[in-house]
C-alpha cells in the first residue's frame, strides 16, 4: 500500500513539473543521429521514406520544425517527395509518428551541383618556381576541396604541389627543372559530396615566364636640362636568381592631359635618361619586366611615377 502511494505521488510531481508540450518534445529528440542527404539543384523529384510505426500509415513531415510547404507532397506510404529540388528546400525534414509526436527519421538536405573540371592557370614570376591556381565555372553550392599533385614527364614519380592550406584552389612548385624538354604534367582533382573531376594541365616553364612589375621608380629632373627626366628603379623583389638570368626593361611615358604614349626600346639597365620631354610638362611613367632570353611575357606596367623636367628660376 505504501509503495502504491509513493508511485501516484511522484506521478503526480512529474506531471505538474513537466507539461504536455515538453513531453512531447522529450519524444520528439527521441529519435537517432540525423543523416545527411545531398542532391543535385533542380532535380525533378528527391523521396524520403520513413520507417512507420504498427498499424495504418499514420506519420507526418516537418521541414526546419514546421508543417512543408507546397513544393512537397506526403505520400500514403509515409514517404515525402520534393520536387524541382531549388535551395529554398534545404534543411532538417523529420518525420513523426501521427499520434505521439515522435520523431521516427531526421535527414538534412543539402543541395547543390557536383564540380565541374577547374579551369587551370599556371604562372613563374622567377625560375625555378612556378605558382597555379584554378576555379570552377560553375558554383557547386557545396563545399568543394581540390587535390593536386603534378609529375615530370609522362613516366616522372607524381609528387605533390604545395597547396597553402588543405583543399585550397592554389598550389606550387619549387625547384623545377629549367629548360627540361619534358614537360611538367599537373593534376588538379576537384571533390565534393556529388561528385569527382579532374583536370589536367601541362607546364612548359619558359612559355609560362612572366615577372612581376618593377619596384620602386623614380622620377627625377636633371639640373641645366629642360627637355630631359632621370628614370630609375629595381628589379621586382620576386625574381630570383637576377645574376644568371637578368632581366630587360621597357618604359612607358606619357604626358599629363595626353591620350597617346610612347614606349622606350628594351634596355638591361634600371636607370634611363628619357629625352625629347616638353618642356614644363608632367609626364606619367611606367615600366615592365622581361626575361632577357625572351621566354614567357613581359610583366605588367608598374605604378605609374610622375615628373617634371627642370625649370629655370
Amino acid at each position: 500500500m505504501a509503495d502504491s502511494l509513493l508511485l501516484m505521488v511522484w506521478t503526480l510531481i512529474l506531471g505538474f513539473a513537466l507539461p504536455a508540450n515538453d513531453a512531447g518534445g522529450l519524444l520528439e529528440e527521441a529519435a537517432g543521429p540525423t543523416e545527411q542527404h545531398y542532391a543535385n539543384l533542380g532535380v525533378p523529384e528527391v523521396v524520403f521514406s520513413c520507417p512507420l510505426p504498427e498499424g495504418p500509415p499514420a506519420v507526418k513531415w516537418k521541414v526546419n520544425g514546421t508543417s512543408p510547404g507546397l513544393s512537397t507532397l506526403a505520400r500514403g506510404d509515409g514517404s515525402l517527395a520534393l520536387h524541382n529540388t531549388s535551395l529554398d528546400q534545404e534543411g532538417e525534414y523529420t518525420c513523426h509518428e501521427t499520434a505521439t509526436g515522435r520523431v521516427l527519421r531526421r535527414v538534412h538536405l543539402k543541395l547543390g551541383y557536383p564540380p565541374e573540371k577547374p579551369s587551370v592557370q599556371c604562372r613563374s614570376a622567377s625560375y625555378p618556381s612556378v605558382n597555379c591556381a584554378w576555379s570552377l565555372g560553375t558554383e557547386p553550392h557545396l563545399d568543394t576541396s581540390f587535390f593536386s599533385t603534378y609529375r615530370h614527364g609522362i613516366e616522372g614519380e607524381v609528387s605533390e604541389c604545395v597547396q597553402p592550406f588543405s583543399g585550397a584552389n592554389s598550389c606550387s612548385i619549387a625547384n623545377m627543372e629549367m629548360f627540361s624538354v619534358s614537360p611538367y604534367i599537373l593534376n588538379v582533382t576537384a571533390v565534393n559530396p556529388l561528385g569527382t573531376t579532374t583536370s589536367l594541365f601541362i607546364i612548359f616553364l619558359d612559355q609560362i615566364l612572366k615577372p612581376d612589375p618593377p619596384e620602386d621608380l623614380k622620377v627625377s629632373p636633371i639640373p641645366g636640362e629642360r627637355k630631359k627626366l632621370h628614370l630609375e628603379w629595381k628589379p621586382p623583389s620576386s625574381w630570383l636568381l637576377l645574376e644568371y638570368f637578368p632581366l630587360k626593361y621597357s618604359v612607358r611615358y606619357w604626358r599629363f592631359g595626353s591620350r597617346s604614349s610612347k614606349t622606350t626600346r628594351a634596355t638591361e639597365e634600371t636607370s634611363l635618361v628619357l629625352t625629347g620631354i616638353r618642356p614644363g610638362g608632367t609626364y606619367h611613367i611606367q615600366v615592365a619586366a622581361m626575361d632577357f632570353l625572351d621566354n614567357g611575357e613581359w610583366s605588367v606596367w608598374s605604378s605609374p611615377a610622375t615628373g617634371t623636367p627642370w625649370m629655370p628660376e
